[in-house]
């Protein structure tokens, strides 16, 4: 029995070695025919017939997509927008976060191209890709459901982007896609983008489905684009936004309105940008946050941006996708909150118990920047903080309610931005950018150190904002003596002694700084 199964499993392995072999023979012996075909052509890329090509010659190249392409080429009708096109390379995301500080929430997705891939096979030849790096066609399923019959929330393949990759390489590159359709993207990032090359992408076959270009196009460009859209989704990008909305949602909410909506996107990013001090110090990257439709939820954030139940009738592309209500009220609050998100400084504004409190001094200054009123005031949590915090002598992160925690770190913003000193947030977010990361823990969720940042916290904002506010942090319970846990997306250990207190009161008192105007505590928008 066992040799039986022995010989079984070695005739599965002789099997697919053959069909491996097999394939490889038949791609090579397809690659040395298209080699042949691309001979009519002036380059490698394919991107022009050589003259005097004839009609007899482009009607015998073997490969089906090349030859289409040739015959449109002949009668100059082949469209060479969005095929044929230059990507530049753009910092890795996960460099981006540790050169900032932050976590990994940029796009993968930045080199969009505007082309749909049906089911099937096809040819796509690159250039100028340099060598030993890492470069893919990335196919995302935007319309992808939850199993019939299952709850959305509750589908067992997860929330996330479910995607196919393929490696893409200089020359012949045929791609075959099975399970879904979808839009291109390619993949090309790197820890040093300035130091390479834009590589040259020919997507042969495939349809246009086109992209919005806030820097090339205009609303009639945007009425275009979601007229002759091919794909149910489409991609639009702005400086600091790209979006992957339903077509439909688009033609609804904002007709003639896509620059207005992609502007109010990026200024969203943007005042976060500014109010974390990356405008001032030249921080501002050329990647940018990926708000994408979903069909599983109504708003959450992953570390591939933040995603927006498409549903229809449903109610989040109703506020997301429309340009005026995405910069009021709620959704206003839930985009800014999630990219908050994204922008927590690690470690030195994100210890445990900051984990839904941080993101929101960002989520307030964008909000207010709007006019829209302070969730704070509506909610009555300065006098709720009071209350429960300043009058009961604990520490702000014994309360269990994010926003009576979050009170203490606005009324900062408040009093600065107040009495002459709006960049107060940029300087103190620079001067924990450039603090050492201590050893072990780069995101600041270590709980044997939160005692220490917090102490670290309150020392810095003295020093920046040269006053002295230790009644304030001791109003608020910064330097409350003892242990008690934290939840906050686990477990976190408080542990802070007298002598821990002593010293950094000291150290904040040999500064010799004056105190504030007014008591800060009582302060509220």
């Amino acid at each position: 029995m066992i040799k039986i199964k022995q010989s079984t499993s070695i005739l599965l392995v002789l099997i697919t070695i053959c069909s491996t072999l097999c394939l490889k023979a038949e791609n090579n012996s397809k690659n040395e025919l298209i080699k042949k075909d691309l001979k009519l052509f002036t380059t490698p890329l394919a991107t022009e017939l050589k003259e005097n090509v004839t009609k007899a010659e482009t009607e015998k190249i073997n490969n089906t997509q090349l030859r289409s392409a040739a015959s449109a080429m002949l009668n100059n009708s082949y469209k060479t927008e969005y095929r044929i096109e230059s990507y530049k390379p753009y910092l890795d995301p996960a460099e981006l976060g540790r050169e900032l500080r932050i976590g990994d929430g940029y796009s993968k997705y930045e080199n969009m191209t505007g082309i749909y891939l049906s089911k099937g096979k096809h040819l796509i030849l690159a250039d100028n890709i340099p060598e030993n790096e890492k470069v893919e066609v990335w196919i995302p399923h935007w319309e992808r459901r939850a199993p019939e019959g299952i709850n959305p929330t509750e589908d067992p393949n997860g929330w996330g982007i479910h995607k196919k990759s393929f490696p893409i390489t200089n020359g012949i590159n045929i791609i075959t896609l099975e399970e879904w359709d979808g839009l291109a993207y390619i993949y090309y990032f790197s820890d040093d983008p300035e130091s390479l090359n834009n590589i040259d992408i020919h997507f042969v076959d495939g349809e246009i489905n086109g992209y919005f270009d806030i820097k090339e196009h205009n609303n009639n460009d945007w009425d275009k684009l979601l007229k002759n859209a091919v794909y149910p989704v489409l991609d639009a990008r702005g400086e600091h936004i790209q979006i992957a909305y339903p077509v439909e949602a688009l033609k609804k909410y904002a007709p003639t309105r896509g620059t207005d909506l992609i502007n109010n996107y990026d200024s969203l990013v943007y005042r976060q940008h500014r109010f974390m001090g990356w405008e001032k110090y030249n921080h501002v990257p050329e990647n940018r946050i990926l708000a994408r439709v979903n069909y599983n939820y109504y708003m959450f954030r992953d570390s591939d941006g933040v995603a927006y139940n498409g549903t229809q009738p449903g109610y989040a592309m109703a506020m997301v996708a429309d340009p005026d209500r995405v910069i009021t009220g709620d959704p206003c609050w839930g985009f800014s909150h999630e990219v908050g998100h994204v922008h927590q400084l690690n470690p030195y504004l994100h210890w445990g118990g900051l984990g839904e409190v941080s993101n929101n001094i960002n989520t307030l200054y964008v909000t207010t920047s709007f006019g829209n009123t302070s969730r704070l005031s509506n909610q009555n949590s300065y006098k709720e903080a009071r209350k429960s915090i300043g009058k009961n002598n604990i520490s702000y992160l014994q309360d269990p309610d994010v926003f009576n925690r979050l009170v203490p770190f606005w009324q900062l913003h408040l009093y600065f931005s107040q009495n002459g000193y709006p960049d107060f947030y940029a300087d103190l977010h620079e001067v924990f950018r450039n603090q050492p990361v201590p050893k072990g823990d780069p995101r600041g969720r270590n709980s044997d150190k939160l005692a220490e940042y917090q102490l670290n916290f309150v020392k810095q904002v003295c020093k920046v904002s040269q006053t002295d506010l230790t009644e304030f942090f001791d109003y608020w319970g910064f330097f409350y003596v003892g242990e008690f846990e934290v939840s906050d997306y686990g477990t976190y250990q408080y542990t802070m002694t007298q002598e821990m207190v002593d010293n950094c009161k000291a150290e904040i008192k040999k500064m010799n700084l004056p105190k504030p105007k007014k008591d800060l505590t009582m302060l509220e928008d």
